[in-house]
């Protein structure tokens, strides 16, 4: 309940500030169009800023996956060990091959 009330707070003009906050602010709106009690404007008010709200959070979604992608793309992009590292078990090691030899 008290989630509730302080999502609904930021209808005094204090805009949600971070994705929780909007993600927190979106669920209100959609709990108050589900409970029926808001009068046809207040419900078109609510969905104009819901649908903002989410819009704002699909934006900011997608950037989050991509830098989750780009974070992976690092971490595999490690360097290879040269062919006679000795800290590398030599199982591990690939075969190198010589073109020049085939």
């Amino acid at each position: 309940m008290a989630a509730n009330k302080k999502a609904g707070d930021a209808a005094a003009g204090d805009a949600p500030q971070n994705f929780d906050q909007r993600l927190e602010r979106l669920e209100w709106i959609v709990s108050q169009l589900e409970g029926g009690d808001l009068t046809l404007e207040q419900s078109i008010e609510r969905y104009k800023e819901g649908a903002g709200l989410l819009a704002t959070c699909r934006k900011e979604l997608e950037s989050f996956r991509a830098q989750v992608q780009e974070i992976g793309l690092e971490v595999e992009a490690r360097p290879t060990p040269y062919a006679k590292d000795p800290d590398m078990p030599q199982a591990k090691m690939a075969p190198k091959h010589d073109e020049r030899t085939s």
